[in-house]
């Protein structure tokens, strides 16, 4: 089996198990593919945690799941020396970031010190701890979730984290139809737990199919002129006022040159997924407002007239012209 066919399967195998989010799936692997991190805005109750774990089940590799709460402390997350007193000596215990699935729950309930804990983990790959550096696995991923509903007791992640993250992808309620299939899975899930039968073995993809596939999406070919039409839609974000003089004074910052990279390997993960050996230019818009949303800051005069991301990137997707 080739590793497109592999990776097809996978999504194949998570998405009949995640009903009604075909974009948070979709975003899961492309993350996976492009060596990323995805931060998931959404009420709760709408599968995300389900997603993670069920594509940790049909993966090989460690996953591991942190509640973030106000109490949490950075040596929560990456470990810390303990003194082994039968030795002499200090011994390093890895944390929970040591895994090569990590879901971060509710990541914006814990002080700002203990989301930094995750900015070299996520930005370098690796982790500090006094005088010692230690790698994180080759296969490592960190998907966040927020829910954008409540705001007592939380605590804004800074914009250095929030650049670290691939993608942010928001997720709504299913529909009316979906809703129904999931009352049936729920309930047959239920009877087989029921009927205290050995689980069916799952077919796990191994790592090395999956890095392999990952040097197949950076192998993919991007004509020149849509990595042309990349480079002015962040460029865009930038000096909008070219596009149009409405659109001055609505960004204070753009993005920076690591949209760019990230909106490159999003985009051939994107067209890798649906099995086309080239990236068009509808795989850089379908992934545009999820590689820029978090990656930019409106001007104050624009939040006060209702501006947001998504409405001003929606512009630059219809002003910007595509090859």
């Amino acid at each position: 089996m080739s590793n497109q066919a592999a990776i097809q399967a996978l999504q194949h195998a998570v998405s009949s198990r995640i009903l009604g989010q075909e974009i948070l799936v979709n975003r899961l692997l492309i993350a996976l593919l492009a060596d990323g991190h995805l931060l998931v805005e959404g009420a709760p109750g709408l599968a995300k945690t389900r997603a993670i774990k069920t594509l940790a089940m049909h993966m090989e590799g460690a996953f591991h799941r942190i509640q973030f709460t106000p109490d949490l402390l950075p040596a929560d997350l990456t470990g810390t020396e303990i003194f082994r007193p039968q030795e002499g000596s200090f011994q390093f215990q890895p944390g929970p970031l040591f895994h090569n699935l990590v879901l971060a729950d509710e990541i914006n309930r814990a002080p700002a010190k203990v989301q930094s804990a995750l900015l070299e983990a996520m930005g370098e790959r690796q982790i500090t701890v006094g005088p010692k550096t230690y790698p994180l696995p080759a296969l490592f991923l960190v998907m966040a979730t927020q829910n954008p509903i409540e705001q007592e007791g939380t605590h804004p992640l800074p914009e250095a984290q929030l650049d670290r993250f691939l993608m942010l992808t928001r997720i709504g309620y299913p529909a009316a139809g979906v809703e129904r299939e999931i009352l049936h899975l729920v309930r047959e899930e239920a009877k087989q737990e029921g009927r205290d039968e050995p689980p069916q073995p799952i077919q796990k993809i191994p790592t090395a199919t999956l890095l392999s596939a990952r040097r197949d999406v950076l192998e993919l070919h991007m004509a020149e002129a849509v990595e042309n039409y990349l480079l002015h839609l962040i460029l865009a974000t930038r000096a909008p006022e070219k596009y149009g003089p409405e659109l001055a004074g609505i960004v204070q910052y753009g993005a920076s040159p690591r949209a760019t990279i990230a909106l490159d390997r999003c985009a051939k993960a994107h067209a890798w997924l649906a099995g086309r050996t080239f990236v068009t230019p509808e795989d850089v818009r379908a992934l545009a407002p999820d590689v820029l949303r978090h990656r930019l800051i409106l001007t104050f005069e624009a939040e006060a007239r209702g501006e947001t991301p998504d409405s001003f990137i929606a512009q630059l997707l219809r002003r910007v012209p595509a090859p």
